[in-house]
């Protein structure tokens, strides 16, 4: 049978048993549920997926040994289960899992030993890490079924799709209720992406409120922003000058990057940012740092120092709030237009980027706001 057809017949049944566990040890139904369930790190259940993947196409292996490196017949590559079968079947079904390979994250890179429970797995939380290498080894001493660990692992991620499905789809609803009414003002919508900005782990949402603006914005001012490279990537990697990389209609050519930073912006941020101007094919007009802390004068003053020597680039640093207020009053008939494109960015970002609870979050605000609770 094919990891594909296995896969198949995984689902098939996690889908049949949907309302009742498939597991009757009460100490390994625990441990599946807190690794299904710890949204503060999503590696623990796709490395599981992974090694549960290896075991069912290959019985003579080892779930605890899912790298090449350790040497032996009984070890195996859950990276290329991972990344060759579970991609696809994660997202056909949208499970609540990261859209990575968990055999990348800095906890499980490199290593080439078991993953025994004696080991200790530098990462967070620890008790994510100590209950995945159980399940691990319950497998391998074969106090639960590979089969039957991975039906409940799927069951409880399909439970968990469709808890986060009916939690969006009230909060949706809850807002359609207020159509109609009178537009939140441009001040209003200030304090409420102000709010969401306050919240744990925002650190993607500046880059949302920029390109939202040009989102609406475009076509009045003859420019469009190119398509956001994902949470994670480095401008090194992907070749981009900014966070939010701005063209004119109907061209490709940078005309505008923005940085954005939840910390003061530094000199040496200035540095790296002129060395990448110096380094682009194109000369761009624009690099603005856009910040939700601070900004330190004499930065501000050491980066004006650079349009002569960049032959015309302009380097500035702008207050995230403050970029935002100026926009909706300046284009004040359609801040409603604006709010909605930012909400829509945020929902269509993958939970790696902007987790499900701060998604959730901006809803409940926006509700409050504009029922006027």
């Amino acid at each position: 049978m094919t990891p594909e057809r296995i896969l198949q017949g995984i689902h098939a049944r996690a889908a049949k048993a949907l309302n009742t566990p498939v597991i009757t040890d009460p100490a390994i139904q625990k441990r599946v549920d807190y690794v299904c369930r710890c949204m503060s790190n999503r590696a623990g259940v796709r490395l599981l997926m992974s090694c549960l993947l290896g075991k069912l196409d290959k019985p003579q292996v080892d779930p605890r040994k899912p790298y090449t490196e350790i040497g032996g017949e009984d070890c195996f590559s859950g990276r290329a289960y991972d990344e060759r079968y579970l991609t696809r079947f994660i997202n056909t079904h949208r499970l609540p899992v990261n859209q990575t390979t968990a055999f990348l994250t800095p906890t499980l890179r490199n290593i080439n030993h078991p993953l025994t429970v004696d080991q200790q797995l530098v990462g967070r939380p620890r008790d994510l890490y100590q209950n995945t290498l159980a399940l691990l080894e319950d497998v391998a001493l074969q106090r639960v079924a590979a089969d039957t660990l991975f039906v409940e692992i799927v069951r409880v991620l399909m439970l968990l799709r469709d808890e986060k499905l009916a939690r969006m789809d009230s909060l949706l609803n809850a807002l359609a209720h207020t159509e109609g009414a009178l537009p939140l003002a441009s001040e209003a919508i200030v304090t409420l992406i102000g709010q969401h900005l306050a919240c744990r782990n925002a650190s993607r949402l500046p880059v949302l409120v920029v390109a939202a603006a040009y989102k609406v914005a475009g076509e009045r001012l003859a420019e469009s922003v190119l398509p956001l490279n994902a949470h994670n990537a480095a401008d090194l990697q992907t070749g981009a000058l900014g966070d939010v990389e701005i063209c004119l209609s109907g061209e490709h050519s940078v005309i505008t990057a923005y940085e954005m930073k939840m910390k003061r912006v530094t000199q040496d941020d200035i540095d790296v940012a002129v060395d990448k101007i110096v380094r682009g094919k194109n000369r761009i007009h624009n690099y603005l740092f856009v910040t939700t802390d601070t900004i330190d004068p004499i930065v501000t003053e050491y980066a004006s120092t650079f349009y002569e020597k960049t032959e015309g680039t302009e380097i500035a640093i702008l207050d995230c709030i403050g970029f935002l207020r100026h926009f909706l009053h300046f284009f004040h008939r359609i801040r409603a237009n604006y709010l909605d494109a930012y909400q829509t960015l945020l929902l269509q970002e993958p939970d790696s980027a902007v987790s499900q609870s701060l998604k959730e979050a901006f809803l409940a605000l926006r509700q409050a706001a504009e029922s006027g609770e």
